[in-house]
């Protein structure tokens, strides 16, 4: 199989020719590989990109908020009205649902998925083994990952946390925690890394999830994976705050997360929802700075996070669309320059075999789309797209 004359952009190129931005190339497959890159004449026809990597998603609360209603801004009541749905979940209904997600995932590019599942009390939830029967089916098709989501004061308590953190070890998962202007936050905070350390787990945070600039875990959580010697097995998600907060805080914040090696997620969907007022047209966007970790060399990324649930009641797993939107309210120009946030960014912060970059050798898991330049990128036509998994299109 051969692609035509397709822009490969530069972020998602795992070869250095010194051509420009606008190079075509024809892309030649063989079996299950990339057999080889060759420069093409003429202008480019179509755009290829890896395919997707999905970072942070929550396959467990998705699709219910018919059942929840929509929050309509105040995260709480969302997480109040969750808590109390949960309690009605059965294990066939959450496989439906996650089986929902998986498939509409799979035919939109994506071949990697981190899912966050609430895990409020010491014993693992339902969905912790539906998630490992799915991961198990879909393995070769989407490579699962899965988080513990759980309230960060749960871990103050030595049996709990200890328990919560082997049994995460045993499902080969990672450990995470919802962080947010808590009480005594640096011994919470330091149980958790501990907890990790000892289990050989990596860590992925809900941080920092408002709009208020005293909301500094973000900063302290850096400072940590420095200390503790965890530097660069750390996710840090939402990190809202940081939008609000003093110019100067915010860029020391960002050098300690470079030094830290962190792994920034973005999640424009529901942070928009969620955030801001909602009784006038919000001046807050809720989105982190995104640009301004890049100017520490901390190339973040984009994920979709909820979707149709009381947290975000709309969206779709396509993660270019989400993709899109974070384009806009963040100002990431060009686009093509940020393709990076849902390809090898994300695809480093999960500690994927393959970083995303195509060159020959790389897997032919790839996503072929009809856009001809950034502007077309983000419109309907020029978001239609080819997935190829393992050299065939789906």
């Amino acid at each position: 199989m051969q692609l035509e004359r397709v822009l490969i952009p530069r972020r998602v190129r795992g070869f250095d020719d010194g051509r420009p931005d606008a190079q075509a190339y024809d892309v030649r497959l063989d079996g299950d590989r990339v057999a080889a890159v060759s420069p093409a004449d003429g202008p480019a026809q179509g755009m290829l990109l890896s395919a997707l990597v999905d970072a942070h998603v929550h396959l467990d609360k998705n699709y219910t908020v018919g059942q929840v209603g929509a929050a309509q801004g105040d995260l709480f009541a969302a997480i109040t009205r969750m808590a109390q749905a949960r309690a009605h979940w059965s294990g066939p209904d959450l496989r439906a649902r996650m089986t929902r997600a998986l498939e509409d995932a799979w035919q939109s590019g994506t071949r990697a998925m981190r899912t966050h599942l609430d895990w409020n009390e010491r014993d693992a939830p339902l969905s912790l083994g539906v998630f490992e029967a799915l991961r198990d089916a879909w393995a070769g098709r989407i490579e699962l990952q899965c988080v513990s989501l759980t309230p960060l004061d749960l871990f103050a308590g030595a049996s709990a946390g200890e328990d919560i953190a082997r049994e995460v070890a045993r499902a080969g998962g990672v450990m995470g925690a919802f962080v947010y202007r808590n009480a005594d936050l640096e011994p919470k905070l330091r149980r958790v890394f501990e907890l990790a350390r000892q289990n050989g787990l990596a860590l992925d945070f809900h941080v920092d999830e408002g709009l208020h600039a005293d909301a500094n875990g973000l900063a302290l959580i850096a400072e940590l994976a420095v200390r503790m010697g965890m530097a660069g097995q750390v996710s840090c998600s939402h990190c809202c705050s940081l939008s609000v907060q003093p110019e100067a805080q915010a860029q020391a914040t960002l050098a300690g997360c470079a030094r830290a090696g962190l792994h920034l997620v973005a999640l424009p969907t529901t942070n928009l929802y969620l955030q801001g007022a909602w009784d006038r047209t919000p001046v807050e966007r809720g989105i982190t700075r995104l640009r301004e970790a890049a100017g520490h060399g901390l190339r973040g990324c984009i994920a979709t996070d909820n979707v149709a649930d009381g947290f975000y009641p709309y969206g779709s797993y396509d993660l270019l669309e989400t993709f899109g939107l974070g384009v806009q309210v963040a100002h990431l120009a060009p686009a093509t320059d940020w393709l990076d946030a849902i390809t090898t960014s994300p695809a480093r912060a999960m500690g994927l075999a393959w970083d995303g970059r195509i060159a020959p050798g790389c897997p032919a898991d790839l996503v072929h789309l009809q856009a001809r330049d950034e502007f077309e990128l983000l419109g309907p036509t020029g978001r239609r797209r080819t997935v190829i998994r393992a050299g065939r299109p789906l």
